[in-house]
């Protein structure tokens, strides 16, 4: 039994900022696995992931990187267009090819101690899926792309349309700002948080952008500052970056405060620059402790 299984596809991306225009691999799978790659391999580590052979040579990359990636192939692969103004915690999506999702044979006979879904449409992960791997190891989701709608090429939020039937076996959730005003109707964060441990979530993260997070569990919240970067590059992948720091600290036995001041500071080492975390344990824990000292 491995620790970690990450699932989700690759994608290809093209991010446009008011400084530039580039393309770039992505997605959740993607940015989560070069962010665990880059700690200390403590913990057993496998991607799931899927997108057109034509496309594979990323898969490949990952695979040099030293990444365990099992491959699935797809008609086409999922192929974003991000665009980002001058606040960086927002951005307007449209979605220009999706793959094929996930299916519970495909992924019959795994096994992990935690499982992370990175939805990046409303039809990647079944609910049966879900409820299959709920039974064999904790799950963790990010909500994004189950409350992604695409008609046509563009993304519309819309509510989460199986949560009252798929709540209960999911572990942890992650939400952003607007995220969480979409599934629960209510913006105080707070409010947010309990009503999803309500329908039975056990560890809830809001992350709130410059804000900073905030994580419920176990009848407690933790407020998790947001430590400055020294620029702003490339929000693209934060939240996913974010996840991976969460997930590696809370297989290690890390607590819920602990564990969310570590995936906060690797996404202040993320934002720096474009393309995934490529930072060290050391340099989080060192962006952790100037917070610690300019605050006392």
């Amino acid at each position: 039994m491995i620790d970690i299984c990450c699932i989700g596809h690759i994608t290809r991306d093209k991010i446009i900022t008011p400084e530039n225009t580039v393309y770039m691999n992505g997605g959740t799978a993607f940015y989560f696995a070069h962010a665990i790659n880059h700690l200390p391999h403590e913990l057993s580590f496998s991607l799931i992931t899927s997108m057109a052979e034509k496309d594979k040579e990323a898969v490949e990359d990952l695979r040099e990187a030293g990444i365990d990636v099992t491959f699935f192939p797809s008609r086409e692969t999922v192929f974003f267009e991000n665009k980002y103004g001058d606040n960086r915690d927002n951005r307007s999506q449209r979605v220009l090819a999706k793959a094929d999702p996930f299916s519970v044979g495909q992924l019959n006979g795994v096994e992990s101690r935690f499982f992370h879904l990175g939805s990046l449409l409303d039809d990647d992960f079944s609910p049966e899926l879900i409820k299959d791997l709920s039974r064999r190891g904790i799950v963790s989701v990010d909500v994004q792309g189950f409350l992604r709608k695409v008609c046509g090429d563009q993304v519309f939020p819309t509510d989460w349309k199986d949560k009252d039937e798929v709540l209960r076996h999911i572990d942890i959730l992650k939400l952003n700002e607007q995220e969480m005003v979409t599934v629960t109707g209510l913006r105080d964060p707070k409010k947010v948080a309990l009503r999803i441990a309500s329908w039975g979530v056990k560890e809830v993260l809001l992350t709130l952008g410059s804000y900073g997070s905030l994580i419920f569990a176990e009848g407690r919240f933790y407020d998790i500052p947001a430590y400055p970067p020294t620029q702003i590059v490339d929000a693209t992948g934060c939240g996913d970056t974010y996840s991976a720091g969460y997930l590696y600290c809370r297989a290690l036995g890390m607590g819920y405060g602990d564990s969310g001041r570590f995936a906060a500071a690797m996404c202040t080492q993320k934002l720096s620059h474009n393309g995934p975390f490529d930072g060290t344990f050391d340099e989080v824990e060192q962006i952790i402790a100037r917070h610690r000292k300019q605050i006392v």
